[in-house]
């Protein structure tokens, strides 16, 4: 079993973030606390922390905001794009795009794509759904999609009066899928569930990189949101995740995924293509946020994942 229950995202301000996920996304506060001590740092990576994570809520789904009181971490590079190596995103599922685009407008935050814009019908797989990519106040990457009938899932087409339904996956940049199915597909067990390519000026537009061509590789777990490793077949300009990133860099996210083999699977990670952060199982002084113990690791290319069980 792997059920990914979540993303959790370093922000620099958290009242401020609260404010823009609540006000213009419509999340609800479910939980907030300050956590510090050992256990925590060795998770994490980071000497001496001291956290306030706010666990905020869409529909069904559920994201961690991190705020590091100390130490302090680094912004995310304003010339960030779509096509580097730390990129990634959650994906919000409207109804209506035209509404959401209008009802962002209202408010402060960044553009990354030009406009909404609607895969062509050529593309049979993801052909109709419509996209948007802009910014939190931090600079974290957000997607809006809505999905045309035939392509939603069932749980998007049974709330038609709200606007912002909940999170359907998060995707991230990475250099070669191939070789990273060898961690998420053969030791994390999520499944294959679709490939397509992106290509085109309606997705040059939503990406805002001139000559974009992707290849989406949607993965899933046995419960939770999907999960996309974003190849960027050209341009293969896109950088990689700086070497000495930490937890406490706004760039930085982490996957919360829940297994219910925990030891078995660190054992198998040891030969897998991934890093450890933490030394190995670390055994949590509580379990106010769903676990007892964890695990932490990079993919290949840097992407951050927490291996957690009750």
């Amino acid at each position: 079993m792997s059920n990914i229950q979540y993303v959790g995202m370093t922000v620099a301000d958290m009242e401020q973030s609260i404010k823009f996920y609540s006000e213009v996304l419509s999340f609800q506060k479910i939980k907030d606390l300050e956590v510090w001590g050992e256990d925590w740092e060795k998770l994490q990576g980071v000497f001496g922390l001291r956290m306030r994570v706010v666990q905020m809520q869409l529909g069904e789904e559920v994201i961690a905001l991190m705020e590091y009181l100390t130490p302090k971490g680094r912004p995310i590079p304003i010339d960030s794009r779509s096509n580097d190596r730390w990129f990634q995103h959650i994906a919000i599922v409207v109804t209506d795009m035209d509404k959401a685009y209008e009802h962002l407008r209202q408010y402060n935050f960044q553009h990354t794509s030009t406009s909404p814009r609607q895969l062509p019908e050529w593309n049979q797989k993801l052909g109709g759904v419509k996209a948007f990519y802009f910014k939190d106040p931090d600079g974290h990457n957000l997607e809006l999609i809505a999905f045309p009938a035939d392509k939603a899932d069932d749980k998007w087409l049974k709330q038609p009066d709200k606007l912002f339904l909940g999170i359907d996956h998060s995707a991230v940049g990475v250099k070669n899928a191939e070789a990273s199915f060898a961690l998420y597909r053969d030791r994390l067990n999520l499944e294959l569930m679709l490939q397509a390519e992106n290509y085109g000026t309606e997705f040059e537009h939503i990406t805002c990189v001139f000559g974009s061509r992707v290849q989406v590789n949607s993965m899933k777990g046995s419960a939770g949101i999907g999960f996309e490793l974003l190849e960027y077949i050209a341009p293969t300009t896109g950088r990689n995740m700086p070497v000495d990133s930490q937890a406490n860099d706004l760039w930085h996210y982490q996957t919360v995924i829940a297994v219910s083999n925990l030891s078995t699977i660190a054992e198998q990670l040891r030969s897998a293509p991934c890093q450890f952060i933490s030394p190995g199982i670390v055994k949590m002084s509580n379990s106010e946020l769903g676990f007892s113990q964890a695990l932490a690791i990079r993919d290949l290319d840097g992407h951050v994942l927490h291996l957690v069980e009750e």
